[in-house]
């Protein structure tokens, strides 16, 4: 197979932007990524692919990325006659668009593809169309599947199934008994939840774009108002608006660069996705599917991962993620979290950007989201939260991404697992 790099790789601030539009925020994260990739245009791009779960609700239910790109296209700053691929898969869209440029890469149709995911979910005058946009996530053809599969789940894990009954999306519910379940065969306890919130608060703090910004005590967490049981308002990530972008290449592509470009780009050790299903309460989740596809094709174990970013919706996925993709065994993602190990100066620090709970998730450009921030870590340009690597030069080497969209009960519909690899110079 051939070597796919990322050259560039950009994310807008997070946060509640209503007076910024679809077309902004792409040309906002179109600009960035090619700045980053150290690009004067983008006249080199084969291929791109546009990724968006919400637009439909605003009324563009067709040729998205083609709508947001035409001004751009107008100007001269993008391509004429260029392939724009649409993709949606809830909140693992950025990951996909980001898939399908990685495989534009190792195919060899293309030298340059373009990934970009662009959402707004923050509607202040329309709330109604918020819940529109996440009601999608989960079958609406055949709802009594899912409603009777939660009925019968809130039996087994000892939280009955209410949905919206903490005024949040039933997505918090379900995430609410997984995370019940988790405490009543394991003894994760909410204190250890709590934990991982206030951690990635303090990571996101550090992080100017993060749509929060400040500190979380743990016994905040634990205070502040509840969405779902065990689920507090802190552990859960908020709404907003946002868009990120990637430019992978190939090889040759690479070679041709300045050494300047040249030294600050990441190859693509794999990129791996799994669909989801109705499954077993004590099942391993599709993650671990989509992990293990993934350290195959990278020809490496979970315990060379140095840092991660991971698709904690609620502050119980990152304990749960963590034995999904091998960090710490079944059943013990409350203890591994609660030791410090997934927090900066931690053995293997997780959501440094300060994961969805603090960074933001505006679910289209979340993924992305999460291999911009890999870049910087990478690359050391993390400034403040920057994390340690295991070799001399002290600058992890070896990263994961993972995200998940949409729900199939207690599974997400698709599951990515991305693993990169900082390049030698």
């Amino acid at each position: 197979m051939r070597d796919v790099y990322v050259i560039g790789a950009f994310g807008t601030a997070f946060g509640k932007r209503p007076d910024c539009g679809f077309k902004d925020l792409t040309r906002e994260a179109y600009a960035g990524v090619l700045a980053d990739a150290g690009l004067e245009g983008g006249a080199d791009i084969d291929n791109a692919w546009f990724g968006n779960c919400g637009m439909g609700t605003f009324g563009q239910r067709n040729i998205r990325g083609q709508v947001c790109f035409t001004p751009l296209v107008r100007e001269g700053l993008f391509p004429e006659r260029v392939p724009m691929i649409n993709v949606e898969g809830g909140c693992a869209t950025a990951s996909m668009a980001f898939h399908g440029a990685w495989k534009d890469i190792l195919s060899g149709q293309a030298e340059l593809s373009l990934a970009i995911g662009v959402e707004k979910t923050f509607v202040p005058d329309e709330p109604d169309l918020t819940q529109e946009i996440f009601e999608g996530g989960i079958d609406q053809v055949d709802p009594q599947e899912w409603q009777l599969y939660y009925q019968e789940a809130g039996e087994a894990s000892g939280k009955p199934f209410k949905p919206n009954a903490g005024g949040g999306t039933v997505f918090m519910d379900t995430y609410a008994m997984q995370a019940a379940y988790h405490m009543k065969q394991h003894g994760t306890s909410q204190r250890q939840i709590a934990i991982a919130a206030s951690k990635n608060h303090h990571h996101g703090s550090m992080n100017p774009k993060a749509q929060y910004r400040f500190e979380v005590s743990v016994d905040e967490v634990l205070a502040d108002r509840p969405v779902s049981w065990p689920l507090t308002r802190s552990m859960c990530a908020p709404i907003g608006d946002g868009a990120a972008a990637a430019l992978l290449c190939s090889h040759d592509f690479l070679m041709a660069q300045p050494q300047s470009v040249r030294e600050r780009a990441v190859r693509v050790r794999a990129s791996t996705l799994s669909g989801g299903k109705y499954r077993a309460l004590d099942e391993p989740g599709l993650s671990r599917v989509a992990a293990q596809k993934a350290y195959r094709l990278a020809d490496l174990g979970p315990d060379a991962i140095e840092i991660a970013e991971v698709h904690d919706a609620t502050s119980f996925c990152e304990i749960y993620q963590a034995e999904m993709l091998g960090f710490c065994a079944p059943g013990s993602g409350g203890a591994y979290v609660e030791s410090g190990a997934t927090a900066l100066g931690g053995a293997r620090p997780i959501n440094l950007s300060g994961g969805l709970v603090s960074k933001g998730h505006p679910v289209g450009a979340t993924g992305l989201s999460m291999i911009a921030e890999l870049m910087l870590q990478l690359r050391g340009e993390a400034g403040k939260r920057q994390a340690r690597g295991r070799n001399a030069d002290g600058v992890p080497r070896l990263a994961l991404a993972e995200n998940g969209g949409g729900v199939i009960g207690f599974d997400e519909a698709a599951c990515s697992v991305i693993i990169l690899e900082r390049a030698a110079s």
